[in-house]
């Protein structure tokens, strides 16, 4: 009968554990990377929110912004603007119109458009500030989140959260995770994530009636004064790992 040598058994545990750590760190990294490489835009113009992976546009859903306007000030029942990031996410195995209050579910469940009844339902996705402008939006407790007046979404109508179908509201919720970027802008959505740091390049040439060149990449302005103003543009750089951070290409800062 061999015996086992103590010193390799020790070896062998010390592998295995190891291998284990490094598929854990793995399945982490995995899972930050898939968050991080999916952003959300809000546009208050078409009232509408959209999903993009990896700088492309897939898929768009009908919200509603606060009928107060935008800003963050607290009191004021508007939609802060500016690059906020999912907090935190609560109601995962709600049922379809099940009613939060105080983000705890009461038992009741709604149908859409119940007359008289305007709650939270379904889902909550609590926002965070990363601006100045924004600072206030989780104490203001700023969600995504499902509504009852369903009739309403696609106009104006909330105290300050972005409102969606309940339908749309699950659906958003199994795509995107804690840390996601949410980005809420006055304008319309761009086609891809590089064409919202190029939209006021565009505008700025329809402006004078200057044409603007299509490429494959990107679009350039014809006018020589507008391609200074694009060479020298912030920009929107999207990081390998997914962040993203503005620089000026002239000077190779960021902020």
């Amino acid at each position: 009968m061999r015996k086992t040598n103590p010193h390799t058994a020790f070896n062998k545990r010390i592998f295995i554990s190891a291998m284990a750590c490094m598929v854990l760190l793995l399945f982490c990294q995995c899972s930050t990377v898939s968050s991080k490489s999916t952003k959300v835009v809000v546009s208050v113009k078409e009232q509408k929110l959209a999903i993009y992976k990896e700088g492309k546009l897939v898929r768009k859903y009908p919200v509603s912004t606060s009928k107060f306007g935008e800003g963050d000030k607290p009191g004021s029942y508007r939609t802060p603007l500016g690059t906020m990031k999912v907090a935190e996410k609560i109601g995962g195995n709600a049922p379809r119109g099940s009613v939060f209050k105080s983000r705890r579910r009461t038992g009741e469940i709604l149908r859409p458009n119940a007359p008289g009844r305007d709650p939270i339902v379904s889902r909550i996705i609590w926002l965070t500030g990363t601006e100045h402008r924004n600072r206030h939006a989780y104490k203001r407790f700023i969600y995504i989140h499902g509504t009852a007046e369903e009739k309403k979404i696609g106009q104006v109508a909330s105290y300050g959260c972005i409102r969606m179908r309940s339908r749309d509201v699950i659906h958003l919720y199994r795509k995107i995770g804690k840390g996601t970027e949410v980005v809420v802008v006055r304008g319309s959505l761009p086609g891809t994530m590089v064409q919202a740091t190029l939209a006021p390049v565009v505008a700025a040439a329809a402006a004078i009636g200057q044409s603007v060149e299509q490429s494959p990449a990107q679009r350039v302005p014809s006018h020589p004064a507008l391609q200074r103003d694009y060479i020298n543009r912030p920009t929107l750089v999207l990081n390998s790992n997914g962040g993203s951070s503005w620089a000026t290409p002239a000077s190779g800062s960021s902020r």
